[in-house]
């Protein structure tokens, strides 16, 4: 993606292949996230989940929505084993990637605990290629899950899937303040996450949550 003035750049070069709707989802959310900025990515998440299912069938393209994210997230960071990182950054990499893998797997269990079927990870690419990289791109995916997960919340109808949600929403929120305390910044600099409801954010990426 090229923009002149894009709010996260980090975002518009992440790539994510797959033919899935929450891979078209999560694309057009990364898009939305890296012209407008994170904030946007909730509200956006919000809309694009809401436009078919309810009942059970929502909920379970919820879950699908957060297993692609997690995805995403914990392929991220088995690549960024594959850096030249720092010890403290190299032990921060294990720890949270292990950390989406045991979501991935819970997301998957649920799903199937729900008779849905779980959907395939998508392909992704990441620019990253060392540890300055790394870190920035990593406080920039742990914040974008949180606003996602606050975004794709109120779909939920089933009490149960909602706690679960929150579980996993509450430790990408503490994944984002570890590494902006590795980054050397204020690990909660808001009293609020940021939620924008901006329509020029939907009407732009629209075309990609066509069903």
């Amino acid at each position: 993606m090229r923009h002149a003035t894009l709010a996260v750049p980090e975002l518009g070069t992440v790539e994510v292949r797959g033919m899935t709707r929450q891979a078209f989802i999560l694309r057009s959310a990364l898009a939305a996230g890296a012209v407008y900025g994170i904030g946007t990515v909730g509200p956006f998440v919000g809309q694009a989940l809401a436009q078919n299912k309810s009942g059970a069938e929502g909920d379970l393209e919820v879950l699908n929505f957060a297993l692609t994210l997690e995805f995403l997230e914990a392929e991220f960071y088995r690549r960024a084993l594959e850096l030249d990182l720092s010890p403290a950054a190299m032990a921060l990499a294990r720890t949270l990637g292990q950390h989406e893998r045991d979501h991935v797997s819970a997301l998957q269990e649920t799903i199937n605990s729900l008779d849905g079927t779980p959907v395939k990870a998508p392909t992704v690419e990441f620019p990253m290629k060392n540890e300055q990289a790394f870190l920035k791109l990593a406080q920039t995916f742990e914040e974008t899950g949180v606003s996602a997960y606050n975004g794709a919340a109120p779909r939920i109808e089933s009490r149960e899937v909602l706690a679960a949600a929150g579980q996993i929403a509450q430790i990408e929120a503490r994944h984002a303040a570890a590494i902006r305390g590795a980054r050397g910044e204020v690990t909660a600099p808001n009293a609020f996450d940021e939620s924008l409801e901006m329509a020029q954010v939907l009407e732009a990426v629209q075309p990609f949550v066509k069903s």
